[in-house]
């Protein structure tokens, strides 16, 4: 039986913001069952500081994804760590902030995840529930493209493919079945990137402000301004595949489908889990208890 889970105990860590420039620091604590991930911003006083962390509470979707509670409270970026906790397989975690944006760190999820297997990983008392899709849904935009379609698989299937006018990058994609462990190992290294051409727009448009070669892969025409260089050949397209793990469990549960992307990006993401929870017949509640109860049912009958 898949139950879900919380961590341990607390973990901590701290960084700057790669939009804001600005510092804060994380602390990941348990919740309780039910709970599922909720961000609090321990720097704010006055209003309900509590955001939780699920498609309908997404406010912003430009270079990142953010939060906003009803009283305006917000939480950016939030799209690597929610990443590790999806692809960890943790249910519930609260997160304290004390800054407006959670911290880049090196441009990937793979401090979050040490953090989250330090923290160490601890059963709950109730099964995990999953959203199987029942229906395809589709969201298109242009030459973007994503879709969520029924799937036998208990966990998310997920194939995505980027395609830029750069040698560097070129024509990227990648198939993946997020099963346990699967994350860590494929995705979670793979850091955010952007073109040197575009780094003065941001800045002036208040963006930007945190990025250094040190938290984000730089592509200035032709080469690579990174004097390490890429982890892996493919690190752009990876690096989308986990910006959609952390867009998606953003439904508010694992999903249990098919995810097919071209050229996708966090609103594309963001309009899809929106479109699926607003069609009722293309997704149910769904637990292996409840399987394990209609597989034994024509059994019973049988009797």
């Amino acid at each position: 039986m898949d139950m879900q889970h919380t961590i341990e105990r607390p973990a901590m860590c701290a960084g700057i913001g790669v939009h804001s420039g600005e510092k804060a620091r994380l602390i990941l604590k348990p919740a309780p069952v039910g709970t599922g991930v909720v961000f609090r911003r321990t720097d704010i006083s006055g209003r309900d500081t509590l955001v939780p962390a699920h498609a309908e509470t997404v406010s912003d979707t430009q270079l990142g994804t953010t939060l906003t509670n009803e009283a305006g409270v917000s939480v950016a970026v939030v799209e690597h760590l929610m990443a590790a906790v999806s692809g960890l397989g943790i249910d519930n975690l609260l997160v304290e902030i004390d800054g407006p944006e959670v911290p880049i760190m090196d441009g990937s999820s793979a401090v979050f995840c040490e953090l989250l297997l330090q923290a160490g990983m601890k059963a709950q008392s109730a099964p995990r529930r999953r959203i199987r899709i029942l229906e395809t849904v589709e969201i298109v935009d242009g030459p973007k493209r994503a879709t969520l379609s029924p799937s036998p698989d208990n966990h998310l299937t997920m194939r995505a493919r980027i395609e830029y006018d750069n040698n560097v990058i070129g024509t990227q994609q990648m198939a993946l079945r997020l099963a346990p462990g699967m994350f860590a190992r494929n995705l979670a290294f793979a850091r955010t990137y952007g073109f040197a051409r575009d780094v003065d727009m941001l800045r002036s448009m208040g963006l930007a402000r945190g990025g250094s070669l040190d938290n984000a892969v730089v592509v200035d025409g032709e080469e690579i301004m990174n004097p390490e260089g890429l982890r892996i050949e493919d690190e752009f397209v990876r690096h989308k595949m986990l910006d959609a793990v952390g867009d998606l469990i953003l439904a508010g549960a694992p999903i249990a489908g098919s995810y097919d992307a071209v050229q996708p990006g966090h609103s594309l993401n963001n309009k899809l889990v929106r479109t699926l929870l607003a069609t009722p017949s293309a997704w149910c509640w769904e637990t292996d208890q409840d399987v394990a109860a209609e597989t034994s049912a024509p059994a019973r009958a049988a009797l």
